[in-house]
C-alpha cells in the first residue's frame, strides 16, 4: 500500500465517498463540506494536497491531506507537517502504513515533526474526540469511532492541545432568570453598546469580528493569526444562515471589546446531503431553515486582551441565553475548549451544561 496523491474524478470521488462507506452512514458522523474540499483540491489554498491510502485491489482503506503553514511553524517554533481530514479503517497494518507514508514526507520535506488532523489549522476545524463516541459530532466540530485515539496512541504520536467539546440542554425548562444564570454588576450604559449581526452588514462587520478574534486568540498556543482572507472562506454563505440574535458583540467608547458567534446547528441537513451543499441544497437549506432553530453552535467568543477581567463574556452570555430562549432554542453545543482554559468553559457550566466530548490532536516527532 502506498499513499497517492488524488488525480482524477474518480480519485476525488472516492477520497468524498470514503468516510460514508467507512462509517456506514453513521448519524453521528457529520461530513466536511463537499465544496469545501473541492476548493483545496482545485487550488483555491496553495499547496493542499489530498492523498489516499488503497489496498491491493484498489479499495480505498485511508484518506488524508497533506500541506504545512509558516505561520503555524512559528506559533510552535519548528517546521511541522500537517494533516487533515484523515480517515481509516480499522487495521493495523493500514494505520501504520498511513502514518509512516504521512512522517515520510515530512521527512522529505525537512519537516521536524507531523501534527493533526487539521483542516487546515487547529483554530479552524479537524482534531480527534478522546471521548463521548456514542454522541454525535456537529458543524465545525468532529466525531470519529472510539479506535481513531488508540490508532494514534499505538504509532506515537502524543496527544496536544486536549480539550471538550460542550453541551447545555434544556434550556427552555432552566427556571432560572438569565440575571440569575449570569449576574452583571452592571448594565449595558454609558460607553459599553451591544451590537447584534446583520445579514445586510455581515461584510462590513467580519473585519471588526476578526480583529478580536486575533487579539483575543493570540496567546493561546495553537492559534495563528486568521487573514481577511480565510475568514471570508470560513464565513461563506454565513449570511444566509445566520441567526442575527446570536451574533453578538460589545464595544466600549466606539471600540470592539467582546463578541460571542453561535450558528442554527444544521448538522443534520449536512449528514443527510452527505456534507454537499450544492447550489440546489443550499436553496433546500434557505427555505427549510425555520426546522433548524433548536439547536445551535457556539462557534467562537473572545474578549481583546485590554478589556478582559470586567466580566464582558458574562454579559454576552447573558444576552445570548435571553436570545436562544425567546428564539426557541433549546440545545447549544460549543467547539472544543482547552482544559487549560476552565474561565472559558465556566459559561456553559453556569447553564447547567456538561463536557460532551474528550478532544485532542496530535503529533509526532520525526
Amino acid at each position: 500500500m502506498r499513499l497517492t496523491p488524488v488525480r482524477t474524478r474518480r480519485d476525488l470521488a472516492d477520497f468524498l465517498a470514503f468516510p460514508d462507506r467507512l462509517h456506514g452512514h453513521d448519524p453521528r458522523y457529520i461530513p466536511t463540506m463537499h465544496q469545501q474540499i473541492r476548493g483545496w483540491h482545485g487550488g483555491e489554498v496553495p499547496g493542499v494536497r489530498l492523498h489516499l491510502l488503497r489496498d491491493a485491489a484498489g479499495e480505498v482503506v485511508a484518506r488524508t491531506t497533506l500541506h504545512t503553514d509558516p505561520d503555524f511553524d512559528r506559533k510552535l517554533g519548528r517546521p511541522v507537517q500537517l494533516f487533515g481530514l484523515t480517515e481509516f479503517v480499522d487495521d493495523d497494518t493500514v494505520t501504520k502504513t498511513l502514518f509512516e507514508e504521512i512522517c515520510m514526507a515530512g521527512l522529505q520535506a525537512g519537516r521536524a515533526s507531523v501534527f493533526g488532523p487539521v483542516s487546515l489549522l487547529p483554530n479552524q476545524s479537524g482534531g480527534v474526540i478522546t471521548s463521548g463516541f456514542d454522541q454525535r459530532g456537529f458543524v465545525d466540530s468532529g466525531w470519529n469511532p472510539a479506535y481513531y485515539p488508540d490508532a494514534y496512541a499505538s504509532n506515537g504520536f502524543k496527544a496536544r492541545f486536549p480539550s471538550e467539546t460542550w453541551i447545555c440542554d434544556h434550556l427552555q425548562d432552566d427556571p432560572r432568570s438569565v440575571h440569575e444564570v449570569f449576574p452583571f454588576e452592571g448594565d449595558l450604559f454609558g460607553d459599553l453598546e451591544l451590537h447584534r449581526g446583520s445579514r445586510r452588514h455581515l461584510a462590513e462587520q467580519l473585519p471588526i469580528l476578526r480583529g478580536m478574534l486575533n487579539a483575543s486568540f493570540a496567546q493561546l498556543g495553537y492559534y495563528t493569526e486568521i487573514s481577511a482572507e480565510q475568514l471570508a472562506r470560513q464565513t461563506d454563505g454565513l449570511a444566509y444562515l445566520i441567526d442575527e440574535s446570536l451574533l453578538l458583540y460589545l464595544t466600549k467608547a466606539g471600540r470592539p471589546a467582546a463578541f460571542v458567534l453561535c450558528i442554527p446547528d444544521i448538522s443534520d441537513f449536512v449528514r443527510k446531503t452527505s456534507g454537499n451543499l450544492n447550489a440546489v441544497n443550499q436553496l433546500r437549506l434557505l427555505v427549510s431553515r425555520s426546522r433548524y432553530r433548536r439547536e445551535a453552535i457556539l462557534v467562537i467568543k473572545g474578549t481583546v486582551p485590554g478589556e478582559q477581567g470586567h466580566g464582558y463574556q458574562r454579559l454576552l452570555s447573558r444576552e445570548l441565553l435571553k436570545n436562544l430562549r425567546a428564539g426557541g432554542y433549546d440545545t447549544l453545543r460549543s467547539t472544543y475548549v482547552e482544559r487549560t482554559n476552565p474561565a472559558s468553559a465556566a459559561q456553559y457550566r453556569a447553564m447547567g451544561g456538561r463536557p460532551l466530548h474528550g478532544y485532542a490532536f496530535y503529533e509526532k516527532e520525526i
